[in-house]
């Protein structure tokens, strides 16, 4: 008898719960009547039993029988793993544009009285 539950591709958006990570599974579908290729992203609230599958790892459920109230997937296949450490390398990449920015203004409003007693310096 064959297996004829649905399988979807996601990525892992979340993994604050026990056991349970929320996956995000985009599909692409034509408008039908302007043509335009409209992007959806549904959520999907699946079990991990390992409870070790970070945030930003693909991975592919599987359809189940009700679990709790939300969840009727299960992990079946992780994809792509990502490590902890890449996911807290991108956090403060994330951060580092805030601070570079931060670091810009500060040494601009540093030079700008020094600027300024040049120019008063130049006009006398």
């Amino acid at each position: 008898m064959p297996n004829n539950r649905r399988r979807l591709l996601g990525r892992v958006v979340s993994d604050k719960m026990d056991k349970t990570v929320v996956v995000a599974v985009e599909t692409t579908q034509q408008h039908k009547l302007y043509g335009k290729v409209v992007r959806t992203v549904t959520k999907f609230f699946a079990h991990d039993e390992s409870n070790a599958i970070p945030v930003g790892s693909t991975v592919r459920i599987v359809e189940s029988r009700p679990l709790s109230k939300k969840k009727r997937w299960v992990v079946e296949d992780v994809i792509v793993e990502v490590s902890e450490a890449a996911v807290e390398a991108a956090a403060s990449e994330a951060e580092a544009p805030e601070a570079q920015e931060l670091a810009a203004s500060l040494l601009k409003e540093t030079k700008e009285p020094a600027a300024e007693e040049t120019q008063a310096d130049a006009e006398e």
